[in-house]
């Protein structure tokens, strides 16, 4: 008699995975398109043909207000141009270098395609969390601003849908602590381990001191930090990315032919064009673009809404062009870099041209591809790996720095809803958890990540639904603002108090 086969813990969180962003159950397909991509795209495209492609037409406009963001012209507690650098310092990360490998993987070069339509559509719905983050965000009785989907929600819909708001910060808190935190720590303290030497348990250390400088601060530390790191941080990996498409200059056009056939034929990642579905590019390219621009989570809107403006249009644009410069730009180099630089790859047991068609994945793919366009020895390491390396860890290291504010704001919610909640209290839990996040910090540089990254899908899930859901709801109100109303919607900021008993 055959004994029944054992399900682990990870086997059940893999299911649920991948049946919210893949349609599978067990490895077999049991929907064409996932539940989670459906969602995000479908509240995507509404709004952005409710919006008239607002987001498109006024792209121009938006760049041309990047600079003058510098300066804040309104209320609030850090300027248009550092709110919109600490978003992105929380988008671009790991899935910028690791998730664009991770598409071509499984959808071939076609899913670069649909990553670009989902950003597209993505930037309609950045358009509709910014403007609504600063239309409805809140004060506190010691002037301090601060927003977010939970406020939109409370504010712009009512306190009958308290209840939507708590399940938003309860993914939020679950999202923060497993993706913003323990895989960013693992991933630094994994580089640290590769390229100096350190042991992972100091790299964890050295993490969470350095993290704990800046955060002890608060959101002006956080995003004076990030408006001078993450514009650097970005251009510098622009142009190195910039500097590996130079080398193989000639396989460009190639690169990009195979992005457009590929998104409309039946192109795989392994073997070439070996008869995969359509589908299967479109299905990877939405999945990873949404996981790196984050647009429709409802992390972002936490960050703008704290930009001094009183102008939702304005940082709506701001937060658009974050997941522009996320995915368009950022991604596109990488996804190119990988598609053009040709070295000694080897792929299903022959050698190959190019990084996207041999067994490298994830992060792998990426750092061979521009150690094969840097292949110069420093520290024992091809100067390509360590350049891409460091970018990582520097992205990891500001989007820790982020997502510690996001789960602030998401358990200050959550403590301002007990009766007896004072502006006192809320002090002593930011203290902890800015001190818990630390700890956490140098305990996940060195545990076994597989399952906390398939819980970490669950939670991003788990804090759109409810984003999307307000989003939907609130439409109307997005619509509005785009054309100049700074005061649409109804507003229950008197029913919906921060601090029940300082008001």
């Amino acid at each position: 008699m055959t004994a029944p086969v054992q399900t682990s813990l990870l086997d059940r969180i893999t299911n649920i995975s991948d049946f919210i962003w893949v349609g599978t159950w067990n490895g077999q397909e049991v929907i064409p398109f996932p539940p989670m991509v459906i969602i995000l795209f479908g509240v995507g495209l509404y709004i952005m043909i409710g919006l008239r492609f607002y987001p498109i037409l006024k792209l121009g406009s938006a760049f041309s207000g990047l600079f003058k963001g510098r300066k804040g012209s309104g209320s609030g507690e850090i300027s248009p141009f550092a709110a919109l650098s600490t978003a992105l310092s929380g988008q671009v990360g790991t899935g910028n270098l690791a998730g664009v490998a991770t598409a071509l993987a499984l959808g071939g070069p076609g899913a670069i395609f649909w990553m670009w339509i989902t950003a597209l559509l993505g930037m309609a719905l950045g358009f509709a969390e910014g403007s609504l983050a600063i239309r409805y965000r809140e004060q506190t009785s010691d002037g301090t601003y601060r927003g977010g989907p939970m406020s939109y929600i409370m504010i712009g819909l009512g306190p009958k849908w308290t209840w939507l708001a708590i399940i938003f910060c309860l993914g939020t808190l679950f999202s923060a602590l497993v993706t913003g935190n323990s895989i960013q720590s693992n991933a630094m303290a994994d580089g640290m381990n590769e390229l100096f030497g350190i042991e992972e348990w100091m790299g964890g250390l050295i993490s969470a001191v350095a993290v704990f400088v800046v955060i002890i601060g608060g959101i002006k530390s956080i995003g004076n930090v990030a408006e001078k790191v993450v514009p650097f941080m970005a251009a510098a990996y622009l142009v190195m990315a910039l500097l590996a498409l130079l080398l193989d200059i000639q396989d460009i056009p190639e690169a990009f032919g195979l992005i457009f056939s590929g998104a409309f034929s039946a192109q795989s990642a392994v073997g070439g064009f070996t008869g995969a579905a359509i589908i299967i590019a479109l299905r990877a390219g939405v999945a990873r673009g949404l996981f790196s621009n984050e647009s429709g989570q409802g992390s972002t809107p936490i960050a703008h809404a704290v930009a001094q403006t009183d102008d939702p249009a304005s940082q709506g644009r701001m937060a658009m062009l974050g997941t522009f410069i996320d995915t368009v730009v950022i991604c596109t180099m990488t996804a190119l870099v990988i598609l053009t630089v040709e070295g000694n790859f080897s792929g299903g047991g022959a050698a190959v041209k190019h990084a996207w068609q041999s067994d490298l994945t994830g992060f792998s793919m990426t750092s061979g591809a521009f150690a094969a366009a840097f292949p110069l020895q420093l520290i024992g390491v091809p100067l390509g790996t360590l350049i891409a390396s460091l970018a990582l860890m520097l992205f990891v290291f500001t989007t820790m720095l982020t997502w510690s504010y996001y789960g602030e704001r998401a358990i200050t919610f959550i403590y301002d809803r007990i009766p007896g909640s004072t502006l006192k209290g809320e002090r002593i839990l930011h203290m902890l958890w800015r001190v818990l996040w630390c700890v956490i910090i140098f305990f996940g540089a060195s545990q076994p990540l597989e399952l906390v990254w398939r819980l970490g899908d669950i939670s991003n899930a788990t804090m759109a639904l409810p984003n999307l859901i307000a989003l939907a709801a609130l439409s109307g109100v997005v619509f509005k603002l785009a054309r100049g109303d700074k005061t649409a919607g109804k507003d229950f900021h008197k029913e919906t108090p921060e601090e029940p008993n300082e008001y």
